[in-house]
Formats: C-alpha cells, structure tokens, sequence
C-alpha cells in the first residue's frame, strides 16, 4: 500500500455519462474526486455514489468567474489540485443546414470556450503540483456519412 496522498481530481461534465463514470471510477480507485457541472442535484448524486471524500461544485464553464470560484473551492476543499478531466461537450446532431447561429454558439461556449475558462482557472494549481489536463473528445463523426 502506497504512502502518497490521495490524487485530487476535478472533473468536469461529471453530473451524468462518461464524466460521472469516469468521476466515480477514480474516486473508488482512492483518489479524491470533485464533480463539477451545471446541476447540483445530479452532482450531490454523483458525489454520494463516489463515497466520502467527493465534492459536488456546481460550475457553469461558459462563465468565467463561475469557473473561478469552482476552482476555489476545489482547492480550498481538497488543498490542492493535481489533475482536470474535461467531458464536457455539446453537439448538434442535425443537418448542417437545419443548424441555428445560436446553436452553433451554444456549442463554441461549451466545447471551446468552456473547456478555456476552466482550465484557466485550474492552471495555476496544477502547475503548483506538476498536474495535468485530460481533455475527452468523440469520434462519431468520423464514423458516419456528412450531413
């Protein structure tokens, strides 16, 4: 058994899907997850899941200083950050012709901006502890016909 303190994770996009999954598999392999996303219901949930240790911060990642203060309170809960899983991501699954301005804008916000914000505010603190950004991305559309 190793002596090295826990790893302390925020995921992002964790309320539901691959970053509940992910968030409740590194908890269950000791490591201490926060789980954060827009809907505190489903992180409360998710964190419950996970077991003692994991924390539910709500963060909306299109808002800069929602980012901030998640990243806070992350640190502030576990002293410190060592990694950032970003599974966060929104598509349109319509024809490209049938795709609004505002959902386009909508996506950018989520996936690209989103994804900048957060990891602006967990920057400092992985770089504190020499920690990492994993950011997940799909493949679908590399498996099916162009709209």
């Amino acid at each position: 058994m190793s002596d090295a303190p826990p790893l302390r994770v925020a995921v992002v996009g964790a309320s539901a899907g691959l970053g509940r999954c992910i968030g409740v598999g590194l908890a269950k392999k000791g490591a201490r997850v926060a789980f954060l996303a827009r809907r505190r219901d489903r992180l409360e949930n998710a964190a419950k899941e996970a077991g003692s240790g994991a924390a539910a911060v709500a963060c909306d990642v299109t808002d800069a200083d929602a980012c901030q203060r998640a990243m806070t309170a992350v640190v502030e809960e576990f002293g410190g950050l060592d990694a950032l899983v970003y599974t966060t991501g929104v598509g349109v699954l319509a024809p490209l012709t049938d795709v609004t301005a505002e959902q386009w804008g909508n996506l950018f916000a989520t996936n690209v901006t989103g994804a900048s914000l957060i990891t602006a505010a967990a920057a400092p603190h992985l770089a504190a502890n020499a920690g990492s950004a994993v950011y997940l991305s799909s493949l679908s559309a590399s498996y099916s016909a162009p709209w």
